[in-house]
């Protein structure tokens, strides 16, 4: 747009004369049937209407901004110090479906596309234009970051901070990538959330696609989003989330085969389970290449019908792997060459040339980041492996030469050392997301994901990516969807970054947390990433539950351990996963009765049976509730050695809900009256009484009912 149109608009303005894209005042208008969006030539955002309702602060913070790492114009590196610099936008012009930008204090014009739709606006950076003036020294400079849009939003009851949406009953504001090379992110700031959208140069500034806002009728919010996702080709992050099976909780094997796959399928419906994960490290010795083991002779022939067992058996397949690294027995790293394509954390030069036997090595220098944990303390210089135990001074000591099936070699002085990133479990090495081994990985696990026939899948070790993360994360996860045969029903991860939102569309479970620490750690941890997950639309995995025996120390995985997890699971409209040994099971006295409350939980939570405001007492965690014909609050009563007791009120009748944790025992009580003696499934149970003691099966959970006030009935269980 030139001079004289620009002055043509600000004319009009002050004449009253309104222009198309433009308001009286002279406001730029975006405008669709969900929102109203204005911003001011002065390059700020100044409304957003949703039905008439305000959804900004009020607050005028610049609409776009370019940042550099320095400033980098010959004049204002005199002007300005050496930190990052933000030029805010000071000019907005609209030209069409076109917004045109400058900034203060930088000879930059954005252009940023504008795809306007009835529910929401895509915003693109098409080019940077650079105006040269004809002072000095001039050319064009670099731009390290740029900020798409900008807006104060105010914060509303809820703000999901992985969609970036805030939202209450009404209505919902959402800055939404659409393309993983969008940055996206929102502080908040007094009441207000500066959400914005923006690309950084290293990722790339052009070649993305951007971002939309979307502001809307919270009701209309997911469709909406579903809506960019079939319009950008996104991932059906949407979709995944309705679902029939998306509540549907998992039985994870453990140490399976054909030989035994039939004995945990039958654990797994008598627990109600629809879904059965298998972890690639019982089928494969390597990540990486994913080497078959001696369970499974015949490879995908072997393992796939393991699957074929599943899906006949009324269940769905699922895959649980590692994806962006690699085992240090995989032949990328022990084949004798490692892959050049390892990721890498530090490096430093040769000061003097080293032998094939030498156990010192003398260094330049030594970074401040080399690595000094167990495991991670390892070097390759050329095509060997080199550990070290101490440093002193430039020089490394304790020398461990050419592991991994490398070859100890000389090497001159001048040679760079480089630091492989060895995982946090060290048994593995990250690798770069940059010269196709991902892809390559990605390759392998589609295969085994397409002959099998797996439907969904887990993403472990989501943070094992190198920076930026915020990029890397879903890049990496990017890569393995993308090649497989159809969108998995819904998947989970260790990691979330934004894009992922519609790749991992079930939240991540937790590491296995001990029996007699469930309800603490879900206090501290599952419990609160439930309610975050929910402010992003999503459910969170209340798992992986171990599954313990009880022995003279701990008393092991039990009914009430049970309860509480999947009751707080169906309170968040979420699955539980059950990491699934065998043996254990077998051997467990309490494995009927533990897989009883598993099946009556996700028979309920698929039958929708409880009401949005029993689900928010559920949620509550230091409530416990038992189901058994119907929902029962209960009160737990200190353990009577072996034997567990909680008191609730059932019929108008005090009862005692007992069972015994390690095996199979009496019990007895004094109570006087009548009492009524069953099992959790309604079955009348004999028991003996002389006088007013009576002596009771003490095995699998039993109902007690009795004429006793609870302080009584409490009184008579504690008292030995």
């Amino acid at each position: 747009m030139n001079k004289a149109v620009f002055t043509g608009i600000l004319a009009a303005g002050l004449l009253g004369i309104a222009i198309p894209g433009y308001s009286r005042d002279g406001s730029i208008v975006l405008q669709n049937s969900a929102f109203r969006l204005e911003l001011q030539q002065d390059g700020t955002a100044s409304s957003l209407l949703v039905d008439g309702e305000e959804c900004l602060d009020g607050r005028r913070i610049p609409f776009c901004t370019l940042t550099q790492e320095r400033p980098y114009d010959n004049e204002n590196f005199l002007i300005f110090p050496a930190k990052p610099k933000v030029f805010p936008s000071n000019r907005i012009i609209r030209d069409g479906d076109t917004l045109r930008v400058d900034f203060q204090d930088t000879y930059d014009r954005a252009v940023i596309a504008l795809d306007i739709r009835d529910t929401y606006i895509g915003f693109r950076l098409v080019r940077v234009d650079y105006r040269i003036e004809d002072l000095g020294i001039k050319r064009k400079t670099e731009i390290d970051a740029f900020t798409l849009l900008q807006l104060p939003v105010r914060r509303r009851e809820h703000f999901g901070e992985w969609l970036n949406v805030t939202w209450d009953g009404e209505r919902a504001v959402c800055i939404l990538g659409t393309d993983p090379k969008t940055r996206i992110d929102a502080v908040e700031d007094g009441g207000i959330l500066r959400m914005s959208a923006g690309m950084e140069d290293r990722i790339g500034l052009l070649n993305c696609r951007g971002a939309a806002l979307v502001a809307t009728r919270t009701g209309r919010f997911l469709d909406t989003v579903r809506q960019i996702e079939e319009d950008y080709d996104l991932p059906p992050g949407v979709d995944s989330r309705r679902s029939e099976g998306y509540r549907d909780s998992y039985y994870e094997l453990r140490d399976f085969d054909l030989s035994n796959i039939d004995r945990h399928l039958s654990y797994a419906k008598a627990g109600g389970f629809r879904a059965v994960v298998i972890y690639y490290r019982d089928f494969a010795t390597t990540c990486g290449h994913f080497l078959w083991n001696d369970r499974f002779p015949g490879g995908l022939r072997d393992l796939k019908a393991v699957c074929d067992r599943i899906r006949l058996a009324g269940m769905v397949p699922g895959l649980h792997i590692h994806y962006s690294k690699v085992s240090i027995d995989d032949p990328s790293i022990c084949g004798g060459i490692p892959d050049a394509r390892l990721n890498e954390v530090a490096g430093m030069l040769l000061k003097e040339p080293l032998d094939p036997t030498q156990t010192r090595l003398v260094c330049a220098s030594v970074p401040a980041n080399l690595r000094m944990e167990e495991g991670r303390r390892l070097l390759r210089a050329g095509d060997e492996f080199i550990s070290y135990t101490s440093i002193d001074g430039n020089i490394l000591t304790g020398c461990e030469r050419g592991l991994y099936g490398t070859l100890p070699s000389a090497h001159p002085a001048g040679t760079l050392l480089r630091q492989p990133d060895v995982d946090d479990w060290p048994r593995f090495i990250r690798i770069s997301q940059d010269g196709g081994l991902q892809e390559e990985i990605a390759g392998r696990l589609a295969e085994i994901y397409r002959t099998c026939g797996f439907r969904f899948l887990y993403f472990d070790g989501a943070e094992d990516v190198p920076s930026p993360y915020w990029y890397n994360v879903s890049r990496a996860q990017l890569a393995v969807y993308n090649t497989l045969p159809e969108a998995p029903i819904y998947s989970e991860g260790s990691l979330k970054s934004h894009f992922g939102w519609h790749i991992l569309t079930r939240g991540n479970a937790f590491d296995i947390f001990p029996p007699e620490r469930i309800r603490t750690a879900f206090r501290q941890y599952t419990l609160r990433g439930a309610a975050r997950n929910a402010d992003d639309f999503t459910a969170v995995d209340f798992g992986w539950t171990g599954y313990e025996l009880p022995d003279s120390i701990r008393k092991g995985s039990q009914p009430d351990t049970y309860e509480y997890i999947c009751s707080k699971a169906l309170a968040w409209d979420s699955p539980f996963s059950q990491i699934a040994d065998l043996d254990k099971f077998d051997r467990h006295p309490r494995t009927a009765d533990n897989l009883e409350v598993m099946r009556r939980w996700e028979e309920a939570k698929r039958e929708n049976r409880f009401s949005p405001e029993e689900k928010q007492r559920l949620k509550d965690p230091d409530r416990e509730f038992v189901l058994l014909e119907r929902l029962y609050e209960y009160y737990p009563l200190p353990d009577r050695g072996n034997i567990r007791g909680f008191l609730m009120e059932r019929n108008g009748k005090n009862c005692l809900l007992y069972w015994n944790m390690a095996g199979e025992d009496t019990l007895t009580l004094d109570i006087p009256g009548r009492i009524r003696l069953q099992d959790t499934s309604g079955r009348r149970v004999r028991y003996v009484r002389k006088g007013n003691r009576i002596t009771l099966p003490a095995g699998k959970r039993m109902i007690l009912e009795t004429e006793l006030d609870r302080e009584a009935l409490s009184q008579a269980f504690t008292r030995p």
